[in-house]
């Protein structure tokens, strides 16, 4: 079976989506039009924004019914992101805590879309 090596989240305004990821993930997008934004990530994964307008068949889930996740190295760097993040003013959905797999926190993006960033629990 081929490993999934897509993301793809469906938002109101792709150019505007893609502008709010270019400064998170610090880089630009490969490719961006009105209907559709591709991130080529470090880990090869790619990170799509598509027009929820015009993706076919049309989509019914919103945001929040899933989450992207970015794991990093140490509670420092949750911490460090978190301030980033809240000063760029993505609205807070989870304030840094520690939960069973690590510290964490929990941001929206402008369409819902969860974003956590987590240090995993080191054995």
């Amino acid at each position: 079976m081929p490993d999934p090596n897509f993301i793809i989240l469906y938002v109101d305004n792709p150019l505007r989506s893609a502008d709010i990821y270019a400064r998170l993930l610090k880089k630009p997008p490969i490719e961006a039009s009105p209907n559709f934004a591709l991130f080529a990530l470090d880990s090869g994964v790619m990170l799509g924004l598509w027009s929820k307008h015009v993706v076919e068949p049309p989509a019914t889930a919103a945001g929040g019914g899933g989450e992207v996740a970015f794991s990093v190295s140490s509670r420092d760097v949750v911490g460090d992101l978190f301030t980033d993040w809240t000063q760029r003013g993505l609205v807070i959905e989870q304030e840094p805590t520690d939960m069973d797999f690590g510290h964490t926190f929990v941001a929206l993006d402008p369409d819902g879309h969860r974003l956590r960033v987590f240090a995993p629990t080191t054995p």
